[in-house]
């Protein structure tokens, strides 16, 4: 049987367990360990070592993922839950839209599975930087503990928009970006 073959199989057993049953139901999913699924840093999908070349298959598995509050990455349905491994986070943005300005501005981002999510307080941002070289990795956080790594073209975009705080009583200036109303900090550093 080929990997893509194994792969439709997995989809097709994952989807008849999906049918029919209702989230929250009261049921408790049976863990059944780790399965050779896995995300690559890219945000690309594996079974079995080999890419899933269908968009469609990596948007029905990603529509039952979980992170939980170890880090740990599960495709959880009503009856059965199995643990992935995930490199970094489970997607990338790919695209970014904004409208209005200041306080007033609202910002998009668009995944690579095609999902839009606004950046807002139910979906903020945070930054991580490399302690080595001090590069920054920015993420937005997703539903059911997810999030997605804005690559490096779209991190510029949101860049450019950026305003600046100065807080008087550490002298820090504050980099970052508004939506909804809200300040995203991108980055600080000692005002001069």
């Amino acid at each position: 049987m080929s990997d893509n073959q194994q792969t439709v199989d997995l989809a097709e057993k994952l989807w008849s367990r999906l049918r029919g049953q209702k989230p929250g139901s009261g049921r408790h999913p049976q863990i059944c360990g780790d399965i050779p699924m896995s995300i690559g840093r890219d945000g690309t999908w594996f079974y079995q070592g080999g890419p899933i070349g269908r968009i469609e298959l990596v948007k029905l598995f990603s529509s039952v993922l979980q992170r939980d509050d170890e880090g740990g990455h599960w495709l959880v349905t009503p009856a059965e839950m199995a643990r992935i491994e995930v490199e970094d986070v489970a997607f990338i943005t790919v695209e970014m839209q904004n409208e209005g300005s200041g306080q007033d501005q609202i910002i998009r981002f668009r995944t690579n599975i095609d999902q839009w999510v606004e950046l807002d307080m139910s979906h903020p941002l945070r930054v991580e930087h490399d302690p080595e070289t001090d590069e920054p990795s920015p993420y937005i956080s997703l539903e059911r503990g997810l999030e997605a790594r804005l690559n490096r073209a779209v991190f510029y975009q949101l860049v450019e928009l950026a305003d600046e705080i100065i807080e008087p009583e550490s002298n820090m200036l504050r980099i970052g970006v508004y939506s909804h109303g809200h300040f995203f900090e991108i980055g600080r550093m000692e005002a001069v």
